[in-house]
Order: structure tokens, then sequence, then C-alpha cells
């Protein structure tokens, strides 16, 4: 039984927005962690990410940048899965994706390295009936086939997303912050139709028209999940991420391009490679937060909205 300390503790979680014990049907966000890291190619520490940014949860307001107050919002944490082996962590990510998916809930997902979106995506597949896109903030594309003989590897995501029934095409993945290719993705890339907004491009070209072109691509999708790579940002700005590449979008870029992007019918999002002991100082921990506070409160705004023109 939790002690009553304990149990005000998990009420503070996200700002005081945790709702410990309400039904599914009551949420409007529902949230999980995969503490995962096995599917690196470099540096580990990605599976301490979930706790480290939970942890940092308790003492803040539930406000957004734009003044917005988020106190109504109700969010379910489910915690963070656990399993004795890869596959049996990806299972259970793979059912709690297609459930909340299935709900009509917000997926939020805090990996882990970006390995753990594949489950996901997969859970997304079985629980929707036509297809859907996927946004991919990333420095990498994650397109080889395999990296080390392994197939669920952090840099095969999109390769296993491109699998999917539901994925009908290379078009339906739209790649935004990219900095690095590999000589196999370089080689797919040219081979097939790719939707990319580089991060050069994004800065060449300004916010504004990087929205407009995603919004445009991406507008045949009534359902689309977003991946955000901590390691989209520059490392100045994130430097606890296992494989960091310089010359990335800076932090408000990055915040104006969520804000715009969820315009879009946004079915859910994770944000992935957090490795807070390559970061003594937890600024890539309080990004993350920030980045998950802030589209949730993107979410809540679109969500009042419809409300309002409903009544």
């Amino acid at each position: 039984m939790r002690s009553v300390k304990e149990m005000i503790r998990e009420q503070s979680l996200w700002a005081g927005l945790n709702r410990p014990g309400i039904e599914r049907d009551e949420a409007d966000i529902v949230v999980f962690g995969i503490p995962y890291d096995g599917g690196v190619s470099f540096r580990s520490g990605a599976k301490e990410g979930p706790r480290a940014i939970r942890e940092i949860t308790y003492t803040i307001a539930p406000t957004t940048e734009r003044w917005e107050d988020l106190s109504s919002l109700q969010i379910m944490d489910l915690g963070d899965l656990e399993g004795s082996n890869r596959q049996e962590l990806f299972q259970q990510a793979e059912e709690a994706a297609f459930s909340i998916v299935k709900s009509g809930k917000l997926l939020t997902m805090i990996g882990g390295d970006h390995s753990t979106t594949i489950p996901v995506m997969r859970g997304i597949n079985r629980a929707v009936d036509e297809p859907f896109g996927i946004i991919h903030i990333d420095a990498h594309f994650d397109l080889c086939h395999e990296m080390g003989g392994d197939y669920f590897s952090h840099g095969s995501t999109e390769r296993r997303a491109l699998e999917l029934e539901n994925v009908p095409d290379t078009e339906s993945i739209f790649f935004v912050g990219i900095r690095s290719v590999e000589s196999e993705e370089l080689a797919f890339i040219q081979e097939n139709r790719m939707n990319i907004i580089g991060a050069m491009d994004v800065r060449q070209n300004g916010i504004d028209q990087t929205l407009k072109t995603i919004k445009t691509k991406m507008s045949r999708f009534k359902k689309i999940y977003m991946t955000i790579d901590i390691d989209s940002l520059d490392p100045a700005y994130a430097p606890g991420t296992g494989t960091p590449q310089f010359g990335g979008l800076n932090s408000r870029e990055l915040l104006n391009l969520l804000y715009g992007l969820f315009d879009l019918p946004i079915i859910g999002f994770d944000v992935v490679e957090v490795s807070p002991k390559l970061d003594d100082s937890l600024i890539t921990a309080f990004a993350a937060r920030k980045i998950l506070t802030e589209c949730w409160g993107h979410h809540h705004r679109k969500k009042e909205k419809i409300q309002e023109n409903t009544n």
C-alpha cells in the first residue's frame, strides 16, 4: 500500500497534472516510458531518460510559454514499461500504443533510444484502419536496414516503419532536421521519393516556409505520429545524447516548429534519446521536459478550440 507521501508525490508529477487512478476515458493524454537503450550503435544511457525527465516535473507550474493554463488537463501516466528482454518490453509497448490510439487519447512515449519508437508505430499500425503519416524530427534518417546485425537498432526505426501496412510509401514520412546520413541510407534516399528538410534548410528557409512545406505534403493524412529525437537539437542545446551532430536546430526553432505542427492531426508523439549520464547539468532532460509540456499545451489548445466551435 502506498504511503500518503508517495501518493502526494505521484499526484505532483507533471506539474501536478498527473491523475492517478482515473479511468482511461477521463484522460486527455496517456504517457508511458520505455527505459531501453539496447539498440544504440554508440553511447548508451538513454534508458535512464524517462526517470530523469519525470524527476524534474514536480516543481514546475501547469502553464505554457504562451501564458496558457493547463490545470484542467488530465494526464494518465502508466509509468515505465518493464520486461525481462527486448521482445517482452516491445510487445508491451505495442499493446500500450494500440490501446491508447484506439481510445482516442493523445499518445506520449518517452524513450529510451530511438528503437523504442518501432513497437509504438507497430501498435498504431494495428489501431488505425487507414494510412497514417510520420514526422521524424532528428539529426539522422534512421533508415538503415540493420546496424551491426540488429534489425531493431535505433538507426533502423523508419526502415521498420516502411514495412507497416498503413505506411504506404516513402513519402508517408517527413524527415526534419537531418544533417547526417549513412552510406546505405544515401543510396536509399537517392532511389526513392523522400520528404526531407535538413537542419540547414530550416535555418535558410525559416520556420513559416518550413511549416508550409510540411503541412502541404502531410495534408493527405487524417492521422499523424511525430517522433522527436532530442539530437535534432544542436549539441549546444542538448549535449546529453548518444550520437550528437553539430549544426542542429536551436531551441527556438524546434519549439516554433512544434507549435505549428500541431495544426496537423497529431495522434501521438514521443521524445527519445535523452541520456542523463552524458549531461551532468541535465540541460538535455530540461529540454525534453519543455518539449513534452509545450506539445501537451498545443494539444490542449486545439481541443478547447474544437469544443468552443462545437458549442
